[in-house]
């Protein structure tokens, strides 16, 4: 949207306390804008014993916003996130699966619990997020999947999630799950810009926060470690690790949520390395691999169900013309990622019905694990049009 466009909007802006959403502020009001700034609470229950840097994070937002004389309120999701969240992420590695907790965040409670307490009496909601949007040119109704959708009135225009030029810091991988309701009124100031030029601007700009480290890992963890989180409400349940090709008997781990596909680091075992390679959840066995680069760590073709389109289902998509590139799509080439990772794999999907699709990747891929999202883009990997859960 430009300035024109932004004018009669009222805008909500969340500031986390890092540099990023401190930047998104300084943009909106550099052009004249003046949105009020909201620091959404979501930090661990009991603060004392866990060392978070929830504290931290406030006062840095706080300074922000009154540093450009906007009011900054505190929004408290913290019985949303631990109700909704933590339990979409225990019951997956209970399964033995892969979640994404950040990927839910987005969807559950930036866009969501967010919306449903302060977020409905705002036209658009800003972020930090490096991923920008495209507008069709004609009022087309958006699709309202989502269950909980607010009510609307009339039509709206239909938002496509585009990748940002920093291939690093892109996360639209993360916002692959979000509704199209939710992308509809998500503004991203920065999404556009590279990593370098937001600090510069947050430098130039004196801000407080400009020197400060970007957040690692889990969003609402802070500097707790993920495996204390995961023993907390799971507890350790031993097993033996067994040497995939032989059968061998190889240790013993304390849990398989402990551990995921593709694992190489903190195994603790000898005469290594050892990669996971796949999980007996109902016998409780991890199996390894041993090498620098055993090819049982690699998998080329995987399916996965309950496809969750941003914008239009996917068999239209491939036939909607890209407004940056213009020539046709070839049906069913795409590009994916299965981690947040700067490379876009080519591939072609293989459709199987009722969300399900059979993803055949240019490439064998290490470490694809049940459980985690296959985020799906076009084949230049400009549009994002959604993502799946790998399944086996």
């Amino acid at each position: 949207m430009n300035i024109k466009e932004l004018e009669n909007k009222h805008i909500a802006v969340l500031l986390s306390g890092g540099v990023d959403s401190s930047v998104v502020l300084y943009e909106l009001v550099r052009q004249g804008l003046q949105p009020d700034c909201f620091y959404i609470k979501i930090g661990p229950e009991e603060e004392e014993e866990w060392d978070c840097s929830s504290e931290e994070d406030l006062e840095m937002a706080t300074a922000v916003s009154h540093k450009y004389g906007c009011k900054l309120e505190v929004i408290d999701c913290h019985r949303e996130y631990w109700d909704q969240v933590t339990q979409y992420t225990m019951d997956k590695v209970r399964a033995g699966l892969t979640p994404n907790p950040d990927v839910m965040c987005n969807r559950l409670i930036k866009f969501g619990a967010f919306h449903e307490k302060r977020g409905h009496d705002y036209d658009l909601i800003a972020t930090g997020h490096y991923a920008t949007t495209e507008r069709d040119p004609a009022n087309l109704p958006c699709l309202g999947e989502a269950t909980n959708t607010p009510p609307t009135q009339g039509e709206k225009e239909r938002v496509w999630l585009c990748t940002s030029p920093d291939p690093v810091k892109d996360q639209t991988d993360f916002l692959a799950q979000i509704y199209d309701w939710q992308l509809a009124k998500a503004l991203f100031p920065i999404g556009h810009m590279m990593k370098d030029e937001v600090r510069e601007i947050a430098e130039r700009e004196h801000l407080v926060n400009a020197k400060r480290k970007d957040s690692q890992g889990i969003c609402f963890l802070g500097k707790i470690n993920y495996n204390d989180y995961l023993r907390r409400y799971l507890g350790e349940l031993p097993g033996d690790v067994v040497e995939l090709e032989t059968g061998k008997l190889i240790g013993h781990h304390k849990g398989h949520w402990f551990h995921t596909i593709g694992q190489r680091k903190g195994m603790g075992l000898g005469g290594g390395p050892w990669f996971v390679v796949k999980k007996d959840i109902e016998q409780n066995i991890i199996y390894v691999s041993h090498g620098y680069d055993p090819e049982t760590a690699y998998k080329q073709d995987f399916p996965i169900r309950d496809f969750h389109h941003l914008t239009l289902p996917l068999e239209e998509c491939f036939n909607y013309p890209l407004t940056s590139h213009p020539s046709p799509l070839t049906p069913h080439e795409v590009t994916i990622k299965i981690r947040h990772t700067p490379e876009f794999i080519p591939a072609t999907l293989e459709s199987q019905g009722n969300g399900r699709y059979l993803v055949h990747a240019a490439q064998p891929i290490h470490g694809v694990a049940p459980g985690q999202f296959c985020v799906i883009y076009d084949n230049r990997h400009h549009r994002c049009y959604g993502s799946g859960e790998i399944t086996v």
